[in-house]
């Protein structure tokens, strides 16, 4: 099934639920550290919206409500004859609306934004423990091709 959505880019009205999905989708280090306080985020959230290389997206369903989000990032390198690569973060769709192609629209949309930057690939990382986004991406095409280190601050 697959629901009538639009993608834009996020406006500081969206902030209060984006953050309620990033505290949803919460797992590894990230749980219980999040807030539903957002003033704590707002210089972030501010800063990436002005930030030239990123962006924060929103998938918002008829009446304006967020759906699901993602953030993505366009970096230059040198690798790939120098052409840029887009990372993506914070892929998060609402818990009672996936299966519902929203995921799929928004990582359709992060392609296509990435395409039109000639990037050379995308890239994302996801944390172990999440295996239905794995299968989720393992079926967009997105290979696991490398193993990813963090170290907390």
């Amino acid at each position: 099934m697959t629901i009538d959505i639009s993608i834009e880019k996020a406006r500081a009205e969206h902030l209060p639920e984006i953050l309620s999905l990033l505290i949803a989708g919460a797992a590894g280090a990230r749980v219980g550290q999040e807030t539903d306080d957002v003033e704590a985020y707002r210089a972030a959230f501010d800063a990436m919206l002005a930030a030239p290389e990123m962006d924060v997206y929103v998938a918002l369903d008829a009446d304006g409500v967020v759906l699901g989000t993602y953030q993505i990032h366009f970096m230059k390198g040198l690798a790939f004859r120098g052409r840029s690569r887009v990372e993506l973060e914070s892929v998060h769709t609402r818990a009672d609306m996936r299966g519902q192609g929203i995921g799929a629209a928004m990582m359709a949309h992060a392609e296509e934004l990435a395409r039109s930057a000639n990037a050379g690939l995308m890239q994302l990382t996801s944390n172990a423990v999440r295996t239905d986004a794995h299968r989720f991406y393992d079926r967009l095409g997105y290979a696991q091709s490398h193993l990813g280190f963090k170290k907390m601050l």
